[in-house]
This record gives C-alpha cells, sequence and structure tokens, in this order.
C-alpha cells in the first residue's frame, strides 16, 4: 500500500515539474549584429597592422587567424551570410582605414567551423 502510494506522488511529481526543451532560435538581427562585430573586429586588427608596419600579406594572416581565434566557437557561425560579412568589411575598411585596394579573393579563408 505504502508503495503504491509512493509511487504515485513520484510519478505526479515527475510530471509536474518537467521542463520541456526548445530550440534556440536566433533572430536575424542578432545574426546581423554578430557578423558586424566580426567585420568591425577583423578590420581594426587589418588598420592596427598595417600602421604597426607589418606588411600586407603579414596583416592580412595575423588578422584572419585572430579573428577565426576570437569568434571560432561562436553559436552564430553557422546562420553567418559570407557574402554580408564581405561586403562589410571591405566597406569598414574603406571608411575607417582608407584601403581601397583590399584583395577580396582573400576573404574566402575567413570561415568559422
Amino acid at each position: 500500500m505504502f508503495r503504491n502510494i509512493f509511487n504515485i506522488i513520484l510519478i505526479f511529481l515527475l510530471f509536474t515539474f518537467d521542463t520541456p526543451a526548445y530550440t534556440i532560435e536566433f533572430s536575424q538581427k542578432s545574426i546581423e549584429n554578430y557578423t558586424l562585430k566580426i567585420s568591425k573586429k577583423f578590420s581594426k586588427t587589418y588598420c592596427n597592422s598595417i600602421k604597426f608596419g607589418i606588411s600586407n600579406d603579414g596583416a592580412l594572416k595575423f588578422s584572419i587567424g585572430e579573428t577565426n581565434k576570437e569568434f571560432s566557437n561562436n553559436n552564430l557561425n553557422q546562420y553567418i551570410d559570407y557574402d554580408l560579412l564581405n561586403r562589410n568589411i571591405i566597406l569598414s575598411l574603406e571608411n575607417n582605414c582608407q584601403i581601397f585596394d583590399f584583395p577580396e579573393y582573400e576573404l574566402e579563408k575567413l570561415t568559422f567551423k
């Protein structure tokens, strides 16, 4: 008798305090803000490297490496639109650093896993 009452109370508690698991959904606004954050970080690192006196190739490799290290473990990486990211980086370099001859094809190396 005691065992049956205990089982009923246990089942009641299990069903009462069960919390459902929902999938994580990201808004388009948060993805765009994340893309802007990446482009600002890349352009800032590239500009500072060029101003410090590092060659264009060295600054590019350093900027790609630093940006990959910083943003490689984010959940939003699978939702990045790389065309938009590349355009934002180019615009940021033109507006903030006055670099107009940046090789756009080099940005293909900037990928997040």
